[in-house]
């Protein structure tokens, strides 16, 4: 057994449907998250602050000696992780590769569709991955800017939400998708709304669960040692803690154990 955590980190709050599903999944498993809410969004970042964002993340997390650590954000996870992932002595995993294998054992058409930040989408990532399973889907991306504004501010199923998700979503709808990728660890809050619109016919696959499922993966396949007993999860964020622990109990769906923690993100920056 190995009782050492599982680091997951993200820009704010989005990675905690991620932490939701290990701990519902895993739930010996000790989580140690941070949310980077002193330098959120991560969406509109340069791939080079991203990828400096990144490894103070992870130089964070190692303290804690990770048995792994988690890139919960899609964004990073499409622009950084090939990056960082040699930089470091501890096993680092991503959301990208998890989704898009979810998302082409699900289809049936081979027509994906892709949502998530702009930068997140920019990168191809998803799109490269994807086409690196079977050169024959057709992927289908579009980025939803305001998708984390929405979901952050409570219009989870807002007629303002229905309105603009179906503006982002009728060119997926068009070109005929049975899947889609929620790129980002924020839209699973409104996956109700998105699966009113594209409809019950489309599979929607949700990062976080897709990564609780591979850890999973990696433990029943001796890749990943599992724990013994469930000791506690702690929180860490770069910003005020008043303004986290209501909205993070939204994404989680339960109460936070134990205290929230500020911490000075700058001090790990190389």
């Amino acid at each position: 057994m190995d009782n050492r955590c599982i680091g997951v980190f993200d820009s704010g709050l989005g990675g905690l449907t991620c932490v939701k599903e290990i701990m519902k999944i895993l739930p010996n498993e000790n989580i140690v998250y941070f949310g980077d809410t002193g330098r959120v969004p991560y969406g509109t970042r340069s791939a080079e602050t991203l990828i400096k964002y990144t490894v103070s993340d992870i130089r964070f997390l190692k303290q804690f000696n990770p048995k792994l650590i988690v890139i919960a954000c899609g964004t990073a996870s499409a622009t950084a992780l090939d990056v960082v992932k040699n930089k470091f002595d501890v096993n680092i995993m991503g959301v990208v590769v998890p989704s898009a294998s979810a998302a082409a054992a699900a289809t049936k058409n081979g027509r994906i569709g892709v949502i998530g930040t702009s930068r997140s989408i920019n990168s191809g990532k998803y799109e490269q991955t994807l086409k690196s399973i079977d050169k024959g889907f057709k992927v289908f991306s579009k980025a939803c800017p305001m998708f984390v504004p929405l979901v952050e501010n409570g219009y989870l199923d807002a007629k303002v939400t229905y309105m603009i998700a179906e503006e982002y979503l009728a060119p997926l709808i068009s070109a005929k998708v049975d899947t889609i990728i929620l790129g980002c660890t924020h839209y699973p809050l409104i996956k109700k709304v998105i699966g009113d619109i594209v409809g019950e016919s489309v599979t929607l696959i949700d990062s976080g669960k897709e990564v609780a499922r591979q850890i999973r993966f990696e433990i029943e396949s001796g890749k990943v040692e599992a724990a013994g007993e469930h000791s506690g999860n702690r929180f860490y964020i770069s910003d005020r803690v008043e303004s986290f622990t209501d909205m993070a109990e939204m994404f989680l769906e339960t109460k936070i154990e134990g205290e929230v923690e500020k911490i000075d993100i700058e001090k790990y920056m190389v």
